[in-house]
């Protein structure tokens, strides 16, 4: 009886619908992409301050990024049970606690506890700027929306690229986080101005679901990680166990990925007897949903890898700071900014299936400029513009996939697409990262044995004095001297260096050909992503769902917050 009435007001409300709340959902995710971002420009100063390796500081990185991925499932049914905007009030405030702690560290212990805190109140975070999206605009809205969340990631990489490296190297490190707790202050502050989201204090949440996804996904991180370290698969020294000489790598990368069927066939039982559940499958209910979370997966693994991969040939090839890196990394960030922007004004024109194989082909032919552009000049036109290139099509697609994605749902699932966008992002990206960084320190070793045995000035007793498997990328300076004890003439060591630096080249010229490839392969489940994109989210839900939301609820309270707050 009332969904005539409503229905008719539904498209001019979209159309007046203010854009505050994705201010909020902006510059929250700035909030929470700039402490990454910031972690690693600020490496030599917190590494000079609390008097640790470098490595530790890598370690609270991806200690964040694990909690994340860990409960971020958890952190959608959180929301739906409590309410959106009351939990990503109290997840703003606590993260930027968090930041304060950070500022404030004296060891690397709290830094680490610091950044683990973060990263677990982000997973509640993540969510509900999905559903804050989903629940304020819809259609051309709704994609510009989109387009700008995805912007936000590379927009908060330009700032702590600028920012932070300017703080690192003026008034110290600890001011870029102090930066974030006021951001954190103004976010809280803003969200009071959002609709309040009803809250579902029915929800059961599904804790069995959570603890197998959350131990899977510890599992696969620390397996992929500790691939570079410990072996990829027999185990070396600094494996913290073996297994008849195997490595523990890939023994929990065994653990994580059966963790990850048993927890599909969990849900799976779950959802067909009308039980409550950590994710909803009907995220991913058809072969287009897979097909985008392919999509999704390989262009994270892909962009974080080349985000690696680029900043070490800078470093260990070329020499360069970690200032120089940062400012020699702007046109890509850029370019990932705008393309995340404007992307959304193609999908009036194009299919999403002919949006994504044209960013793969731009994704890799820009890789293969890159490999075979690349020497010892930065300032090279072709390298520049391969930057440019890449940066357009990976910010293109993860737009697009997001987008496709959370148009093929129901509206009420927004917080498990967004949950499930979180887990995809954060995983992907520390999976791709840790396999390039095994995959080059192998082809560096391989091709330093090549080199090695191609000059005859470089002798037996120098190679077999030399480790190769624990080979890593080293600067000319910092492999002279390594082995310049070891050496028997200054030829040797010339030679050898001469060695050392061809191999780092080739290997990181094989690496991103390798990345070049797997874009390439990603034009299959391109194809398969919708031939014409949705106008708006779907609205119905089976009836017998009990994770539904209340829509009625949901847009009367979308109108009386609307006459509150003017």
């Amino acid at each position: 009886m009332t969904a005539g009435p409503v229905a008719p007001s539904k498209p001019g409300l979209a159309e007046k619908a203010s854009w505050l709340p994705l201010i909020v959902v902006v510059l929250t995710q700035i909030q929470a992409s700039f402490a990454v971002n910031a972690l690693t420009v600020s490496m030599q100063g917190i590494t000079t301050d609390l008097n640790t390796p470098a490595t530790s500081v890598g370690t609270a990185i991806t200690a964040g990024t694990f909690s994340m991925a860990a409960f971020i499932l958890l952190g959608a049914k959180i929301g739906s049970r409590y309410g959106t905007r009351k939990v990503f009030q109290i997840a703003v405030a606590i993260h930027a606690a968090a930041m304060a702690c950070v500022a404030l560290s004296v060891s690397p212990a709290m830094l680490f506890i610091a950044q683990a805190s973060s990263g677990a109140v982000i997973a509640l975070v993540a969510p509900a700027l999905t559903v804050f999206i989903a629940t304020n605009y819809k259609d051309a809205q709704q994609a510009k929306a989109i387009g700008l969340l995805a912007a936000a990631i590379p927009a908060a990489g330009v700032l702590a690229l600028l920012v932070a490296g300017w703080f690192a190297t003026t008034i110290g490190w600890r001011y870029s986080f102090g930066l974030m707790v006021i951001l954190g202050a103004i976010n809280l502050l803003l969200s009071f101005r959002l609709k309040s989201i009803p809250a579902q204090p029915d929800l059961k949440i599904d804790w069995t679901g959570a603890i197998i996804a959350a131990v899977s996904i510890i599992f696969l991180s620390f397996g992929f990680s500790g691939m570079a370290s410990w072996g990829i698969w027999s185990a070396t020294d600094q494996a913290p166990f073996n297994i008849l000489g195997v490595s523990p790598a890939p023994l929990l990368i065994l653990l994580g990925l059966i963790g990850g069927q048993v927890f599909f066939a969990w849900v799976r039982k779950r959802q067909d007897a009308k039980l409550p559940r950590i994710f909803d499958l009907r995220v991913l209910a058809s072969s287009s949903e897979l097909a985008i979370t392919a999509c999704m997966s390989i262009m994270l693994f892909v962009g974080t890898a080349a985000n690696f991969l680029i900043p070490l040939y800078m470093q260990m090839v070329q020499g360069r700071s970690g200032i120089e890196t940062s400012f020699s990394l702007i046109p890509y960030t850029l370019s990932i900014f705008l393309a995340s922007t404007f992307v959304a004004f193609l999908y009036d024109k194009f299919a999403p299936s002919a949006i994504a194989r044209s960013g793969f082909i731009v994704v890799a032919g820009a890789l293969c400029l890159i490999a075979f552009s690349i020497r010892n000049d930065w300032g090279q036109l072709f390298v520049v513009l391969g930057l440019v290139l890449l940066g357009l099509g990976q910010g293109a697609i993860v737009a697009l996939v997001f987008n496709s994605l959370l148009s093929s749902v129901p509206k009420p699932l927004a917080g498990d697409v967004g949950a499930w966008r979180g887990l995809v992002h954060n995983l992907s990206g520390s999976v791709g990262i840790a396999v390039a960084s095994a995959f080059a320190v192998a082809m560096l070793a391989s091709q330093i044995s090549l080199g090695a045995s191609q000059h005859p000035e470089i002798s037996e007793q120098l190679i077999s004095r030399v480790n190769l498997s624990d080979a890593n990328f080293m600067t000319n300076a910092q492999l002279e001297d390594s082995i310049k004890d070891r050496a028997g003439s200054p030829e040797e060591l010339a030679a050898a260096v001469d060695v050392n630096a061809e191999a780092r080249l080739h290997s990181l010229q094989i690496s991103l050909l390798g990345l070049a490839g797997l874009a390439m392969l990603a034009i299959v489940p391109a194809g398969r992503m919708p031939k014409r994109r949705q106008d708006e989210l779907p609205e119905q839900m089976e009836p017998d769902d009990p994770d539904a939301l209340d829509l009625e609820a949901v847009e009367t309270s979308s109108v009386e917050t609307t006459r509150e707050n003017p």
